[in-house]
């Protein structure tokens, strides 16, 4: 149990974006801890259009996934189940598909009973602007709008 929790804590620390200031993807800096969250609007699975604005004055755990994506399944019912626990309380969990078709994605959310905002980028700009470059990658947002850390 100790290695497990070793390992993960591992994990965490080795998969958190430098605090540097390094170059990755596009050529701009990609978002950090520290910084502003980059604005984006996209549709929901239902078509009403969702900002990262919309959620002002909450803190914000932003997920970035795909439906074949192993560890994104496997993370799913935690991030579901921290929605249910804390979002009374001020918290948003906000799910960012990549480019599937929409019914595939409400396949998936019902097969997992999921009841946060899933968003589609169709088009992957918001991937891009957040520089995903793994999947599930997740955001955690202050109340503010400034990334208070990156986990892959």
């Amino acid at each position: 149990m100790v290695g497990v929790i070793v390992l993960g804590g591992a994990w965490t620390w080795i998969g958190r974006v430098p605090p540097s200031g390094d170059q990755v993807g596009s050529g701009a800096a990609a978002p950090r801890p520290g910084f502003s969250a980059p604005a984006f609007t996209l549709p929901a699975l239902d078509g009403t259009r969702v900002s990262l604005v919309d959620f002002e004055g909450k803190s914000v755990v932003l997920n970035f996934w795909a439906t074949w994506c192993l560890p994104c399944r496997v993370e799913m019912p935690a991030l579901e189940q921290t929605w249910l626990d804390w979002g009374k309380r001020g918290l948003v969990v906000v799910a960012v598909n990549l480019q599937e078709s929409p019914s595939h994605v409400a396949e998936f959310v019902e097969d997992f009973g999921l009841t946060f905002p899933v968003l589609l980028d169709a088009e992957g700009e918001v991937f891009q602007r957040y520089d995903v470059q793994l999947y599930p990658t997740t955001y955690f947002i202050g109340r503010d709008g400034i990334i208070r850390d990156v986990v892959f």
